[in-house]
């Protein structure tokens, strides 16, 4: 399997590759040459698999003969131990067409220790082939953090530092993430928002002259790997509410930076009969503006109740962008798209491939009002104590529910953190405060490490300079 990058410049590269390298040379991002397709046979086939073994058969085809199965199935094995239901990603309904589909039980309570554990593993695994050793650079919204961090603590061939926005993510999120006390783990605290964290990120990157000698690998969604271990979940959830040629299904997913909807988008490409992806935002509605009217423009960060989706722009939108294009055979156009992006901060696409992401794709933007009510109304009819980001993928069900796109299909809501990981915006709405699983108990009283450091591009070079 080759891939290539969204801007079409750079040479195409093997699988080891792309997850050593993350951002192509042409400042692109790595998208595979094709899909595997999967027959209704096939499907039914995985619907009889444990999460460990259809991981194995939906993703193999990336892997291609890199990695030997033996070697890749105990790489998938390890990646899913430490998590804390024996089902790896339950599903729970909470109406009768609507299911919540569990992706928090991992070890850092969120939906990003599936990519995460996963991409640390595979990233060990590689360097010990090598025999080399690599330093790991990451921007955080909150979740990417922490999950990164327990991903790769125990590579002894890499150091990691972790960029997050100063007093812009939840305690618990902070405190996941800076209660990690080790030489290969290093968390700085960045005087501006999330956007500006994955800016530096990006630009260090693409700086070739930047650390030469040592690997940097990115652990964001810009690495396909991540991608590729969040395609499984929509299979395996959607097979078990009996997803098949003649029962489609729809999924409505918590969005920030695109990574996670966009691996629902590569499912329904692969053969699951998937009617609409729901993108659900918070006030940061990027990409729902562009959905409904074209309009892909970036405008000021809104500070919100769920932390984790304040983006002003969605990284990973460029490969459903260049997905799209290439339908139309013009690849180099999304190169020339983002190039004027860059410079104009608008973008907007042909008719035609805007009428086609809307095929695939509904949008709805859930502000904090609606997001508080959504969760008071769940947890006085059900009990259930949603996070505000899954509340806001819950509440865009409700409204895709009543439009004219609803074909009466079962819908699972994507619930990507434990509520107790945002515990002050749940009580605030609920007056109870949600508690920590007993593995975290002491999380709250455990020491604490970090760096405040300034926004600036060279200050945060010379920091890990110095360190590596």
């Amino acid at each position: 399997m080759k891939f290539i990058s969204t801007r079409s410049l750079a040479p195409a590269i093997n699988f080891e590759e792309v997850v050593l390298q993350g951002l192509a040379s042409d400042g692109g991002l790595y998208v595979p040459e094709f899909l595997v397709q999967f027959d209704e046979k096939k499907l039914q086939e995985l619907k009889k698999l444990s999460y460990q073994d259809l991981f194995f058969e939906v993703t193999k085809h990336f892997i291609d003969n890199e990695i030997s199965s033996a070697d890749y199935k105990k790489i998938i094995n390890k990646s899913y131990l430490n998590f804390a239901h024996k089902a790896i990603a339950p599903l729970k309904q909470l109406d009768s067409n609507h299911f919540l589909l569990e992706l928090f039980h991992g070890p850092t309570l969120a939906f990003k220790d599936f990519a995460l554990q996963f991409l640390g593993n595979l990233l060990d695994y590689f360097l010990q082939q090598r025999n080399q050793k690599a330093v790991v650079v990451g921007a955080t919204s909150g979740d990417t953090g922490s999950a990164a961090i327990q991903g790769c603590l125990n590579c002894h061939n890499l150091q990691i530092f972790i960029l997050h926005p100063y007093q812009k993510v939840s305690e618990v999120q902070r405190r996941q993430m800076t209660s990690v006390i080790a030489d290969n783990v290093f968390n700085l605290a960045v005087e501006g928002n999330f956007d500006d964290c994955q800016a530096i990120v990006k630009k260090m990157f693409s700086d070739e002259s930047f650390l030469k000698g040592k690997k940097m690998v990115a652990v964001n969604s810009i690495n396909f790997a991540r991608i590729m271990a969040q395609i499984v979940y929509y299979f395996y959830s959607a097979l078990r509410v009996g997803c098949s040629s003649k029962n489609p299904i729809s999924f409505s997913v918590p969005s920030g930076n695109f990574g996670d909807i966009y691996a629902g988008y590569l499912a329904k490409r692969m053969g699951l009969n998937i009617n609409k992806l729901i993108i659900a935002t918070n006030s940061n509605d990027i990409l729902v503006r562009f959905i409904d009217n074209n309009d892909y423009s970036k405008k000021n960060m809104v500070e919100t109740i769920s932390p984790s989706m304040n983006i002003q722009v969605a990284s990973n939108f460029e490969r459903l962008l260049f997905d799209n294009y290439r339908n139309f055979k013009k690849d180099l156009k999304v190169g020339e798209l983002m190039h004027e992006f860059e410079r104009t901060h608008l973008l907007k696409v042909s008719d035609e491939v805007h009428k086609k992401i809307q095929q695939d794709f509904s949008a709805y933007c859930i502000d904090d009002d609606l997001t508080a009510q959504t969760l008071k109304k769940y947890f006085n009819k059900t009990s259930e104590i949603l996070d505000p980001h899954t509340a806001i993928g819950v509440c865009a069900t409700e409204k895709f529910m009543a439009s004219e796109n609803y074909l009466g299909e079962i819908v699972i809501t994507l619930a990507t953190a434990h509520p107790a990981k945002f515990s002050d915006a749940v009580e605030k709405s609920i007056a109870q405060k949600p508690q920590l699983p007993n593995f975290l108990n002491d999380l709250m009283n455990k020491k604490e490490q970090f760096e405040v450091i300034i926004n600036n591009l060279e200050t945060v070079k010379n920091y890990i300079t110095q360190r590596v």
